[in-house]
């Protein structure tokens, strides 16, 4: 089920890729017994960057917008596979609400709603749209820019239940993150499934989790394949109790900085890489490229500038930013029309079904694409459901490449089912 792709990158030869190639069957076994112990998240985005020595996840997204950036040519895949996670969870659905971000006036948002929509849509649901926005009351249609349109709905919530007037769902979908908060009116729903659970919002989730769990699979994975785990797993350090409006805190994030790029040298001088290192600091929670800054020197750290502080102390919907994750930075060397690009791989349930690149002219191998200026160049489909031929020359061939986009997705999606066991507020606890 991972997508044979046409690809704009044509690099050299290195042998992540051969190893990965060579190892298929063993890969694809070894996935299904994971899948067999743990429960993949409902649907998610990955973005990988690679290096072309090394390969690995910057990000993983629990709540994906962009599926409107996914080719016509993707979506019977895409359809298959949110017909085998409903059939999984709910199989007897028939009515599936869907629970958008508040700000819903993005147009290219609203289209990856409307793309949600026709996803679940051919799946076999009815399909309508709740708004957590109090203030719309009464069913609202909202134009796009394709002449079609959406209508947003007020949510109707009961005892145990939530849906909205005359539609009563067995299934609800937040595309919502939740960066501002549990609201009340998702809180206790015992008798309805709601995906992704909220403590894989941002209200409680730490991408610190996220990479200590990606640690995990990644050591299991690169053992498999009897190679160094730090090709596939970026090396991160945390700081809490950073105030960057008052620049307290500051000092450790300083700290560990310094630790890390020592650590990333002596790595470097092991495989002989001339690159100069570099590491990303991020808000621990949050998304939509926000509050992230590139750091080539511990010493650019003495004198933030306040417009800097400023981009660093809020993420989305005015949440502050207390702690960081500061993660060893993966340069790429990916291209599109010259222009720096990173893949980012798109999945539904267990199952790979597509991605696009994220392109940006005015930012550097080393800089967060994820910014406003940023374009998507759509990964074409050649023949869908068509597996690389382990005996074809990796590096010149584009599906091969994609195979290794796609095994590299579901290992961050693996740890992202670790990650959301580990904590789960009602996880079953056996002595």
């Amino acid at each position: 089920m991972v997508p044979h792709l046409v690809t704009a990158l044509t690099g050299p030869i290195n042998e992540l890729e051969q190893r990965i190639l060579e190892s298929m069957p063993a890969i694809e076994r070894w996935f299904r017994l994971e899948w067999m112990e743990h429960t993949p998240p409902f649907y998610s985005s990955v973005d990988i960057r690679n290096a072309g020595y090394r390969l690995a996840p910057v990000d993983t997204n629990l709540f994906p917008g962009g599926f409107n950036n996914l080719t016509p040519e993707m979506l019977p895949l895409a359809v298959q596979a949110a017909m085998a996670a409903i059939e999984k969870i709910c199989p007897e659905a028939k009515n599936l609400l869907l629970i958008p971000e508040r700000h819903t006036r993005n147009m290219f948002y609203l289209m990856n709603v409307q793309r949600l929509m026709q996803l679940f849509g051919q799946a076999g649901l009815n399909v309508r749209l709740g708004t957590l926005d109090e203030s719309i009351t009464e069913p609202t249609a909202l134009d796009l820019p394709d002449g079609s349109s959406l209508t947003l709905e007020p949510l109707v919530r009961t005892k145990h239940r939530l849906g909205l007037k005359h539609f009563d769902p067995c299934t609800i979908l937040l595309n919502n993150d939740l960066s501002a908060g549990v609201p009340k009116v998702l809180e206790n729903l015992h008798e309805q499934y709601l995906l992704p659970p909220l403590h894989a919002g941002w209200a409680t989730r730490r991408k610190t989790n996220h990479f200590r769990s990606y640690e995990e699979v990644a050591k299991k994975f690169a053992k498999l394949l009897g190679m160094d785990p730090w090709l596939i797993n970026p090396m991160y350090a945390h700081c809490g109790e950073v105030n960057w409006e008052e620049g307290t805190g500051l000092e450790c994030v300083q700290t560990q900085v310094d630790a890390l790029l020592t650590k990333i040298r002596r790595k470097h001088k092991e495989y002989g890489i001339a690159d100069k290192p570099f590491v990303v600091v991020k808000a621990n929670n949050g998304t939509y490229g926000m509050g992230i800054m590139t750091v080539r020197d511990a010493k650019e750290l003495d004198e933030v500038s306040r417009r800097t502080r400023n981009k660093m102390g809020v993420v989305k919907d005015g949440q502050a930013v207390t702690e960081v994750i500061i993660q060893e930075g993966v340069p790429t060397y990916e291209r599109v029309n010259e222009a720096v690009a990173e893949p980012v791989v798109y999945m539904i349930d267990r199952y790979v079904v597509g991605g696009f690149y994220r392109v940006h002219a005015d930012r550097g191998i080393d800089e967060n694409l994820n910014a406003p200026g940023a374009s998507f160049v759509p990964l074409a489909f050649a023949n869908s459901h068509q597996l690389p031929k382990p005996g074809e020359r990796p590096g010149a061939s584009a599906p091969n490449r994609f195979y290794m986009y796609g095994v590299i997705g579901r290992l961050a999606m693996l740890a992202a089912a670790y990650e959301l066991e580990a904590t789960d507020p009602d996880a079953e606890v056996y002595d």
